[in-house]
This record gives C-alpha cells, sequence and structure tokens, in this order.
C-alpha cells in the first residue's frame, strides 16, 4: 500500500516542492493550504500531470479544528491512515527589534513552528503507532545556529523545534515513528519576490558552496527522511544550507 503524507502549507514555495518531490517517491500526497485555493489545486493539478495522486485540503492547521479537518478529509479521501506529516506552514516573518517585539509576535511564530507541529503529530500518531511506521519531518531554519539580529520571535520559534524534535523521537522510536527536523538555509521563494545571486551577495559569500539554496536541496532531504532507507535516522536537526553552519 502507498503511503499517505499531509504537507502543511504547500500551496507553495517549500511545501509545494517537497509535495511533489513525495509524489514522485510513490507517496500520495495531501496538499495543505490556508487560503489560495487555486494555487493548491494547481499543485495538485502538476502532481497528477506527472502520475502521481493528490488532493487540496484547506484547513487552519494552528487550531484543533483544522488540524482535525485536515487529517480526518486524508483519511476519507485516500482510505487509510497518515503516514507521513511535514510541517511547514508558516506565516509572516517581520523583523523586529526587541523595543518593537511583543509577546503576541513571539506566540505567532510559536503557533506556526510548534503549535501546529503538535495538534498534527497528537491527530495522526495513533494509526503510525498501529501501522508501526511514520515519519514526522519538521521544517526548522538556520538562523537557530546564526541568532539573527532583530529576529528574536521567529529565532526563539524554530529554536524551539530543536529540542521538541529530540523529546519526541526519544517517545516515539518505539513505535516505529522516526521524527526529524530539517533547517534550510535562506531558499529564495515565491514570498522573496526576485532573488538573484548578484542581489544576494552577502550572503553567498558566507556559503561555503557559493550558491543560494534550491526548494528542491530542502525537497531531498525530506523526501530520504521519508523513505524506508531514511528509518534508522531520528532526533536529528539537519542543516541543509551549503555549509553556512554546521550542526544546531
Amino acid at each position: 500500500m502507498k503511503r499517505v503524507a499531509i504537507v502543511t502549507g504547500s500551496s507553495r514555495g517549500l511545501g509545494k516542492a517537497v509535495s511533489r518531490r513525495l509524489s514522485s517517491d510513490g507517496v500520495r500526497v495531501v496538499v495543505n493550504y490556508y487560503s489560495n485555493q487555486e494555487k493548491a489545486e494547481k499543485v495538485v493539478a502538476e502532481i497528477e500531470r506527472d502520475g502521481g495522486e493528490a488532493v487540496a485540503i484547506q484547513g487552519d492547521v494552528t487550531t484543533e479544528e483544522g488540524a482535525d479537518r485536515v487529517v480526518g478529509e486524508a483519511e476519507r479521501v485516500f482510505g487509510q491512515s497518515v503516514d507521513i506529516v511535514v510541517n511547514n506552514a508558516t506565516g509572516p516573518q517581520p523583523e523586529l527589534s526587541l523595543d518593537e517585539v511583543s509577546w503576541e509576535d513571539y506566540l505567532d511564530q510559536l503557533h506556526f513552528s510548534v503549535k501546529a507541529p503538535l495538534l498534527l503529530t497528537k491527530r495522526v500518531m495513533g494509526g503510525m503507532k498501529h501501522n508501526h511506521w511514520g515519519r514526522i519531518i519538521n521544517i526548522g531554519s538556520e538562523v537557530v545556529g546564526l541568532g539573527n539580529a532583530e529576529f528574536s520571535n521567529y529565532v526563539t520559534a524554530k529554536s524551539a523545534v530543536v529540542g521538541m524534535t529530540r523529546s519526541w523521537a526519544n517517545e516515539l522510536g518505539a513505535f516505529g515513528i522516526t521524527v526529524n527536523a530539517v533547517h534550510p538555509g535562506f531558499i529564495p521563494v515565491e514570498r522573496h519576490g526576485e532573488v538573484t545571486e548578484e542581489s544576494a551577495q552577502g550572503y553567498v559569500s558566507g556559503v561555503p558552496l557559493k550558491r543560494l539554496g534550491k526548494p528542491e536541496d530542502i525537497a531531498a532531504q525530506v523526501a530520504f527522511l521519508c523513505r524506508d532507507e531514511g528509518g534508522f535516522v531520528t532526533g536529528q536537526n539537519i542543516s541543509v544550507n551549503g555549509g553556512k553552519t554546521f550542526g544546531v
């Protein structure tokens, strides 16, 4: 039987690339979106054009109702439990100084990086335990290693992903469920507008591989962790950023 994956926030950007890559591995994919149905359905159409199986499911995964809806609809459409969750959804990421930032700004980021993964994992882990197979992939960020100034709201939320991933891996490993985090570097996607190697020269100069990353770089790492071949990797925080940072 084919695996079923939920990729949150996958109507564009990294989530879209991950969805398409998992589909190419034979995974049935839920393209989760919050507001842009048209883009999500376009991703589904691209997957189906390439011979894959996918469905677009709306849901705000930072709420219990939304997480339940996404998982429940996935189970209904595909007729089986969810095997893989890629926690990718995110929202606006304002850069704020300590003079400007508020606790609410911290909570905004924690809702995406911590609350949504928690709600989804709690909802799917019963089926994963029953099948003695599961994959939870949390998408972090290299900011954990860089500690960017005037970005503490986002840095704090992504730092929480590190410990959360390790703790879940220890708790769920006995049930055949692996939990890992992939921490991308600066990967230009739609929300960044037009970005070139030249315009990002200051960033690229600090990258040992001397180039910007691509969404496909992240998707490839996620895909490996989701395969049977990645089954002995758990509790890891893996930086995919051309060597910009070493570990987290």
